[in-house]
């Protein structure tokens, strides 16, 4: 593993131990993981990341650059050696091996050969094979709930979340001391008393789930059955609920403090977790095999480009075009199927409107953090109890046009409000934003078509499609492959109409060449060579462009 070696920085000498896969941000910001007060560093100066054993730095557009080994960084990252020295302002930072006492004092030994590791599981073996072991949790779980529920009651909705888990650790550990004559052989109490204050005032055997942040999505069939995704991968897991009212409980833990519901009026809920994480919960009569929870997690890392760049979602030049097509006030439509990443993608993009916008984002359950400060969030409601109270996402665009917005960013377009998207864009709000599920971007404009009919407006499909035309400068369509990745495989420009013909000018395009021995998709990305109108529109009103963006060269092949 690896190290930092961290001097010259106000304070002692210090290291920072690097953990896989975690991103480590340096700058002045007090949000840093290493802060560095100079004036010479920008806020969010660098990120450097542990990948596959290998540590790189990412550049964060810092004013004054990022200087390795007495040279500046110009590519959007660099791979790093044992003994490359960074240098931010006054801080030197120092890439040293972290080589364990065993590896550095202990000679190499001829090992046997082991067996293939059995699949990776997260349940602890030793309380959740047995039945026995199962009634005994199970017992304790329900009385420290009672012991809470009959000794706090009063106080409960008061605490704070540390001190809600202090309590039930404490109601855990007596209800547990009085019952430890029936404890059964093999079960570590500490392991219980912890399993017992999630199941009692957190989200049970979810906890160890949310915290790994390999997994990118969790999703429960019934009480008995948990899958997670990682790397792009579903796996089965033998993590479970001790029964099905464990389950339930979780879930009205997650959707109350939103004020929704769920029960079998209404069996389907959409909500979100405190980190932003989405969260869709169908319980019975409609999820026939049991309550069914499904949870997409928000990265604990705020996404940039660098990070597209460095997963091969996009290319150098496809970057460098959105990021134009932003500033310049594009209206843009980001699409592709479940779980093909639009959502960040559309994240990322947005980070790129200038900061002195005013900005509206509308969506079902707030996922999108823009680094602006002058943002405004709104969310759709759900009906209460009564059946009233509901706010949709066309009523919330609505309301937006008279908030005076710069610019309006809807998490995703799927009914009516695409009518009210579209003549938004048409009015005055260039550079607006929005998601779509589709296959392809072609197919996307007919869903548009079908979603502004779903309005109830009576309009001729000729007319409906003069709005997408003029309405609409960019779609991109992202796609997420066999093995897991996520790209976007086109960048196409709509250039008005001929006929009843939407015609649409493709600029970029991710050409798939193959897979490799362990599936993995190979391919790379290519300009079509293609230049949208709006460039020359731009241009004749004296603004310079960057037209090499559209010349491919060897660096659309590489990261």
């Amino acid at each position: 593993m690896y190290k930092l070696s961290i001097s010259g920085n106000s304070g002692p000498s210090s290291t920072l131990s690097l953990v896989e896969g975690r991103r480590y941000v340096c700058g002045k910001g007090p949000e840093s993981d290493l802060i560095v007060s100079n004036d010479s560093v920008s806020r969010r100066h660098a990120e450097i990341e542990l990948q596959n054993g290998e540590v790189f730095i990412f550049d964060q557009n810092s004013t004054n650059g990022t200087w390795i080994n007495g040279e500046r960084l110009v590519e959007p990252r660099a791979k790093l050696t044992v003994s490359d020295t960074i240098v931010l302002g006054t801080a030197v930072i120092v890439l040293i091996e972290d080589m364990l006492p065993s590896q550095a004092t202990k000679p190499k030994q001829a090992e046997p050969v082991a067996p293939d590791p059995e699949p990776e599981v997260f349940a602890d073996q030793s309380y959740s094979s047995s039945t026995e072991h199962q009634e005994f949790i199970q017992q304790v779980h329900k009385k420290t709930l009672e012991f809470l529920d009959l000794h706090k009651r009063s106080i409960l909705h008061k605490m704070s979340d540390t001190d809600l888990r202090l309590e039930a650790s404490k109601a855990a550990e007596q209800v547990l001391n009085s019952e430890i004559d029936a404890l059964p052989k093999g079960i570590n109490k500490s392991e219980l008393i912890e399993s017992t204050v999630a199941e009692a005032v957190g989200l049970g055997p979810l906890e160890p789930l949310l915290a790994d942040e390999s997994i990118t999505e969790i999703m429960v069939n019934g009480y008995q059955s948990i899958y997670v995704e990682r790397n792009g991968k579903l796996q089965k897991i033998s993590l479970q609920f001790n029964s099905a009212s464990s389950l339930m409980s979780i879930i009205e833990r997650i959707v109350t403090p939103l004020g929704r519901r769920i029960d079998e009026g209404s069996p389907m809920v959409d909500a979100r977790l405190k980190d932003g994480s989405r969260v869709n919960a169908i319980i019975a009569p409609l999820a026939l095999n049991g309550a069914t929870l499904t949870i997409r997690k928000f990265a604990k890392h705020r996404f940039g480009m660098n990070d597209l760049l460095s997963r091969d979602t996009l290319s150098p030049n496809m970057g460098r075009f959105l990021e134009m097509a932003v500033q310049h006030r594009r209206n843009m439509l980001v699409s592709g199927g479940t779980g093909s990443g639009k959502t960040t993608t559309l994240n990322v993009i947005s980070n790129f409107i200038p900061s002195n916008e005013r900005i509206v984002t509308i969506e079902d359950a707030a996922e999108l953090q823009l680094n602006q400060d002058h943002v405004i969030s709104l969310e759709s409601r759900p009906k209460n109890v009564e059946g009233k109270g509901e706010v949709l996402i066309r009523e919330l665009v609505k309301n937006s046009l008279r908030m005076r917005p710069d610019r309006i960013v809807v998490g995703e377009c799927r009914g009516g409000e695409a009518l009210d998207m579209l003549q938004a864009m048409n009015t005055g709000h260039d550079g607006s934003l929005t998601t779509g599920h589709a296959n392809s971007p072609r197919d996307l404009l007919s869903r548009l078509e079908v979603m502004v009919l779903m309005s109830g407006v009576d309009l001729p499909v000729r007319a409906i499609r003069e709005q997408i035309a003029s309405a609409v400068d960019i779609v991109l369509q992202q796609t997420r492959f066999s093995d897991g990745s996520r790209r976007i495989t086109s960048i196409f420009a709509i250039d008005g109409m001929e006929g009843d013909v939407i015609l649409m000018q493709k600029l970029f395009e991710f050409v798939q060449t193959g897979l490799d021995e362990n599936g993995t998709v190979l391919g790379h990305y290519q300009s079509t060579g293609e230049i949208p109108q709006f460039y020359s529109d731009l241009e004749n009103g004296g603004v310079v462009m960057d037209r090499s963006v559209f010349v491919n060269d060897s660096r659309e092949h590489a990261l």
